[in-house]
């Protein structure tokens, strides 16, 4: 299994992804889902002319699931997928944004590396120790597994996938003195940033999520009972779906409005006003 190696450009741009030169680590999740709702978009326009493809709008979707004790963060969906020349042409070479050039020796920390570069794949290393994206494409029989620790390079290997479409296992990094790499194996940390930065993604986001409830009254309990809780995972969409804009003015709260202006034009404080409109024709 020999190890692949990164392009230069492209292994510069992955150092500095991984020492943290992009401050806001939590957009890595925004990125990676993106990438699925992007994967998800493909292979349904492409089902709309190829009868083959039997997968309707609403079968398409985007997983998340969390495994404490290997420290896990697995982002799965089904949609278009990857072969094994695609693995190693999007996740071998970064890709470059118009003709930017990107210089190394530039690292003002408030650089928007994410933004300029198209790098948003890559984003996944400021937070993760180790990245596995399996992929199988539609119309392919056989899946492929592209593995990286940064950027030494990466591998290569057949895989075993029995769906269209992609997981990505993320090894979420160990705690360091100034940094809390753990909360990203919170449930209520994912499902804040889902809702923070993907909400209007046009496919359900889905998690189990661990919830409590209070067992039924037994019919021989006296006076004195105390009511007894038991917990349960169930299968909870993270997503609205439904853009602000296209909600009724008279069911968005003046702080989802707030939010909707500072995340999207990253500001501070509170917009001073909101006008809503809505044209016809």
């Amino acid at each position: 299994m020999a190890m692949r190696q990164f392009k230069a450009e492209s292994k510069k741009l992955l150092d500095l992804m991984i020492n943290s030169i992009y401050t806001n680590k939590e957009i890595f999740l925004r990125e990676l889902i993106s990438n699925a709702s992007d994967a998800c978009d493909k292979r349904y326009f492409k089902s709309l002319t190829d009868a083959s493809i039997d997968i309707k709008k609403e079968d398409l979707q985007i997983h998340l699931s969390v495994d404490k004790d290997s420290r896990t963060l697995t982002l799965s969906d089904n949609g278009i997928g990857m072969t094994k020349d695609e693995l190693e042409k999007n996740l071998g070479t970064i890709a470059k944004s118009g003709s930017q050039d990107f210089k190394a020796e530039n690292q003002n920390e408030n650089i928007d590396i994410i933004g300029q570069f198209g790098v948003g794949f890559y984003s996944a290393f400021m937070v993760a120790s180790k990245v596995t994206v399996v992929s199988r494409a539609q119309g392919s029989d056989e899946a492929w597994q592209w593995e990286s620790k940064g950027v030494e390079g990466y591998t290569l290997t057949p895989a075993d996938k029995e769906t269209v479409g992609t997981d990505i296992t993320l090894v979420i990094k160990e705690d360091a003195e100034n940094e809390d790499y753990s909360h990203f194996l919170e449930e209520y940390t994912l499902s804040d940033l889902v809702k923070k930065y993907s909400d209007y993604i046009r496919y359900p986001i889905t998690m189990y999520r661990e919830k409590s409830r209070q067992k039924p009254k037994p019919e021989d309990a006296g006076d004195d009972y105390k009511p007894e809780y038991e917990t349960y995972t169930e299968l909870e969409t993270l997503n609205s779906m439904v853009p602000i804009w296209k909600r009724d003015k008279k069911d968005v709260k003046p702080e989802e409005y707030n939010e909707f202006y500072k995340n999207k034009f990253m500001d501070y404080t509170d917009p001073l006003r909101v006008i809503t409109s809505r044209t016809e024709g």
